[in-house]
């Protein structure tokens, strides 16, 4: 409690190793709040100042923290080829709008192994045409990964843009399927 007996923000983070390199994970008392690519000591830094300017409170490493444990273990078994879908609790805040309505959809809508097109899941929200606004809404994700912004693909066949790079993108459909692993 702060002096004003107001329950304060508390934000932990932790870094976890995956297939597609170290990734930060941030949580809240609301659920996680953000997963960050390649995190190394420098995209590290950079990313808990944003979240402290964005969330007002300073982060604090604590990987072994109740509001990170499940949600480190769920990555890992992911990773490991042992869970297809999240059940964490998400921390909504970093995204509003049109922006959070569509990734609700991709998180609820698009399930593991398989992909949508970019307008496809425009259609999904009532927003038809809205193609170039749902591929603003992936690359504002603020939990990629966990709500699967890497299923989200061209409707022509091309994989589309992504935020963790394409290489990434891909390792993430190859685990899932989608794509074949790639031979080296």
């Amino acid at each position: 409690m702060d002096s004003h007996g107001q329950g304060e923000q508390r934000v932990v983070w932790g870094v976890v190793d995956s297939d597609i390199g170290p990734l930060l994970l941030a949580a809240t008392h609301e659920g996680l709040v953000n997963v960050i690519f390649h995190a190394t000591d420098a995209v590290r830094d950079r990313a808990v100042e944003r979240l402290a300017s964005q969330l007002g409170t300073e982060p604090v490493e604590a990987p072994g923290s109740p509001l990170l444990t499940e949600a480190i273990r769920q990555v890992e078994a992911y990773f490991a080829g042992e869970r297809q879908d999240f059940d964490l609790p998400l921390d909504w805040s970093l995204i509003s709008g049109f922006n959070r309505e569509v990734l609700r959809e991709l998180a609820s809508g698009v399930p593991y192994g398989t992909v949508v097109g970019y307008g496809d899941l425009a259609g999904r929200v009532c927003q038809p045409g809205a193609a170039q606004a749902v591929g603003m809404a992936m690359g504002a994700n603020p939990l990629p990964v966990v709500v699967p912004c890497h299923r989200v693909v061209e409707s022509g066949g091309g994989i589309g843009g992504f935020g963790g790079g394409l290489e990434t993108k891909r390792k993430l459909l190859a685990l899932e399927g989608v794509l074949p692993e790639p031979l080296f």
